[in-house]
Parts: C-alpha cells; sequence; structure tokens
C-alpha cells in the first residue's frame, strides 16, 4: 500500500521555526514536493526536490526561509521552515510518484503527483 504521511505542524509565533517530516512506503518515489493550502485559497507549490537532491526548487514567497531535504534510505522528506510569518499558515502536504524515473527530475504542478499525504496543520500567530 502506497503512504505518505506528514508530520511536523503544529502553532508557532511568527518569526519561528518548524520542521515538517514525510514518511513515504509502498514504493519508490522520485520526484517528491511539498505544497500547502490556506483556507479559501487553492493548492500551491512550494518546494521539490529530485530523488539524488541534486535538485531542489522553492515558490518565491518561501525562498531562502525553507529548506526541503529528504533521506532515500530512510524513505524520508523534510521541510525546514525558518523565520514564518502568519501567510505561511496553512495546511501542507506531502506529494510523490516515480513516473519519470529519473534521479534529477522535478515537477511544480500538483496534478503531476499521484500520490498525496493526509496534510499537517501550519498555523503561525502574529
Amino acid at each position: 500500500q502506497v503512504q505518505l504521511v506528514e508530520s511536523g505542524g503544529g502553532l508557532v509565533q511568527a518569526g519561528g521555526s518548524l520542521k515538517l517530516s514525510c514518511a513515504a512506503s509502498g514504493r519508490t518515489f522520485y520526484e517528491m514536493a511539498w505544497f500547502r493550502q490556506a483556507p479559501g485559497k487553492e493548492r500551491e507549490f512550494v518546494a521539490v526536490i529530485s530523488r539524488s537532491s541534486a535538485v531542489a526548487r522553492y515558490a518565491d514567497s518561501v525562498e531562502g526561509r525553507f529548506t526541503i531535504s529528504r533521506d532515500n534510505a530512510m524513505n524520508m522528506m523534510y521541510l525546514q521552515m525558518n523565520s514564518l510569518i502568519p501567510e505561511d499558515t496553512a495546511i501542507y502536504y506531502c506529494a510523490g510518484d516515480n513516473r519519470s524515473g529519473s534521479i534529477r527530475y522535478v515537477a511544480f504542478r500538483k496534478e503531476q503527483y499521484r500520490y498525496w499525504g493526509q496534510g499537517t496543520q501550519v498555523t503561525v500567530s502574529s
């Protein structure tokens, strides 16, 4: 059974930090990413990482504050979030797929991912 399970969300004050984790199981994931969805808004891209970790890209809104990483041996992906602001408040989702079969491929659109976690809530208070 293919599963992606997020953890690490919570309530934090503006300027604080959180580290999200995504535990993957059931298949080998190549392209993996974090998305988020705020109330009343569409799900948006946050960060993406290739299987080799050689390629990582970020949304402009989080560039320089968030860092994506992965540990293939442990089947884990992470999102270190620093200097959090209230606008970062959202449900954060882990996404993965393996259609590319490439260790350097990254995908930015939610339509390119078949597998999703259930989400973890991040709330940043001002």
